[in-house]
């Protein structure tokens, strides 16, 4: 799975082999390690929304982990057809928002 951030965007895009491990565990990870520590790393998630009525995204973040909950509805939604991604946005303050797209990779070969 690649993260990229810009600009109060985050953009998660998901090999077929991610999408098929998310569709069926309800969530996928990747730890990207920054240091020597066990504390020097950055886990990153896709996940199921644990609030089972959720019906929008939601961008969890704690000090080395940033987890994109996703409504249960969609998920089953994208996993199982042709569609190829959703997004939304999240009021993070009054006057700004998150942009948040994720997207199926399918043409990658991780």
């Amino acid at each position: 799975m690649k993260l990229r951030i810009e600009d109060n965007t985050l953009r998660l895009r998901l090999s077929e082999e991610e999408v098929q491990e998310f569709g069926q565990k309800g969530r996928v990870s990747v730890t990207v390690k920054l240091g020597p520590k066990p504390s020097d790393q950055l886990v990153y998630s896709l996940e199921h929304s644990p609030n089972p009525e959720a019906t929008t995204l939601k961008v969890v973040y704690a000090v080395g982990a940033l987890d994109v909950q996703v409504p249960r509805n969609l998920a089953a939604e994208w996993v199982s057809t042709d569609r190829l991604g959703f997004s939304d946005s999240i009021a993070v303050t009054p006057d700004q928002q998150l942009r948040v797209l994720v997207e199926k990779d399918l043409d990658c070969k991780h």
